[in-house]
């Protein structure tokens, strides 16, 4: 019996107390070394997670953008260190927010351009939307004001996202802090400036079609619709509630292409994609980034400053790379793995694991909000580096 089968009573453990169902793969040198799908892709008619179950990975989303912006560097069509706005001139000249020692707002020119890995690594100044502080207030008033519009029959795409946040002042001088935020939709409009496509159809020709990811797109097909896995609310006792409110942008007639979390998978196609990363950047003979690429990727670019911003206790001992968390102290992590594995995850409780050293890649897949990722994910990796 193969050591990775203590994966199934780890995932049987999840269902009982968490997800309605849960799907994980580990691939190891382009062979499946455990595959295993438990509970349920919809409660209310008892349809079982299978091997066709589509999943949102919101932000797993984030390591396909970084990898379809790292082929066009690998083109030579831009610098890691350019500035922003030589591609997307809404970002030229752009201000930051200050505080008065008496705690009063003020905006002043930033001290020097956001430069394109700013955007990959998550530094350019640019945040979600919170109430943390004022570029995070202003940019929910902006996401509402899209959402509206939207709801009212008017698109947005990403070049009009990337042309509104402009408009914001930064949190931060670019380059001095680390802070989760819209960097990466950003980037998906720079990679529709680069390339000359949209931001879908470059990903689609360059990374899904490629690599026979079928099953993977912004916008799922009507055929399709019975495939997506439903996303549920669990409330303290345990309760999971049915959430269908934030599904707008993946119908038919969605224009709007996250590059921080808009897009729609399966196990099987988002694990072809983590075993290309993890055998240097080539699948069944065919090569998406080079080697040595994908080593850029996964190295820390953080400053002290940054790291200290990077504190999500769960990835202690983690830095971050061009988009990736990437490991940098084992020790720290209390983790049984590779210094350099990297990967990311998703709102509703995806995962990905990438392992260049042991050619080794994992996906594990759910849909529940909250996700429990802190208590999941190290576990998932504790017990597949321990079947190694």
């Amino acid at each position: 019996m193969s050591r990775f089968n203590r994966l199934d009573d780890l995932l049987k453990s999840f269902v009982d107390r968490g997800p309605a169902g849960c799907a994980c793969s580990v691939i190891k040198d382009g062979e499946i070394m455990y595959e295993g799908y438990f509970g349920y892709a919809d409660l209310e008619t008892q349809k079982p997670i299978t091997a066709d179950t589509i999943y949102r990975i919101y932000s797993m989303t984030k390591v396909v953008t970084c990898t379809a912006a790292l082929i066009l560097y690998e083109r030579g069509l831009y610098l890691l260190n350019d500035p922003l706005y030589e591609y997307l001139p809404e970002f030229k000249n752009p201000q930051v927010y200050h505080r008065t020692p008496t705690g009063d707002i003020y905006t002043a020119p930033a001290s020097r351009p956001i430069l394109v890995k700013d955007l990959f690594t998550m530094s350019s100044g640019l945040t979600y939307g919170g109430n943390q502080n004022e570029t995070e207030r202003q940019t929910s008033k902006l996401m509402e004001e899209l959402r509206q519009k939207q709801a009212a029959g008017e698109k947005y795409d990403v070049r009009t996202l990337s042309k509104a946040l402009a408009e914001i002042p930064l949190a931060f001088e670019p380059g001095s802090h680390w802070k989760y935020g819209l960097s990466h939709d950003v980037l998906g409009a720079f990679i529709e400036v680069v390339s000359g496509k949209s931001f879908g159809e470059f990903l689609k020709e360059e990374i899904f079609e490629p690599l026979g990811m079928n099953d993977t797109f912004f916008r799922i097909p009507d055929h399709k619709k019975d495939r997506l896995c439903s996303l549920y609310n669990r409330s303290d006792d345990g309760t999971l509630i049915k959430n269908t409110s934030m599904d707008a942008n993946y119908q038919p007639d969605a224009t709007f292409e996250s590059g921080g979390g808009g897009l729609l998978s399966t196990l099987a196609d988002y694990s072809r994609f983590a075993q290309m990363l993890a055998c240097g950047g080539e699948l069944d003979g065919v090569r998406i980034l080079g080697s040595k690429t994908i080593d850029l990727m996964r190295t820390n670019h953080l400053s002290p400053q940054q790291l200290a911003d990077f504190n999500w206790p769960y990835l202690a001992g983690y830095g971050y790379g061009l988009g990736v968390r990437v490991m940098i102290d084992p020790v720290a992590a209390g983790s049984n793995g590779s210094i350099g594995e990297f990967g990311w995850c998703g709102l509703a409780g995806t995962w990905v694991m990438i392992d260049p050293e042991e050619r080794l890649s994992a996906v594990y897949m759910q849909q529940m909000i909250p996700n429990f990722e802190e208590y999941h994910q190290p576990r998932l990796r504790a017990v597949i580096y321990g079947a190694l």
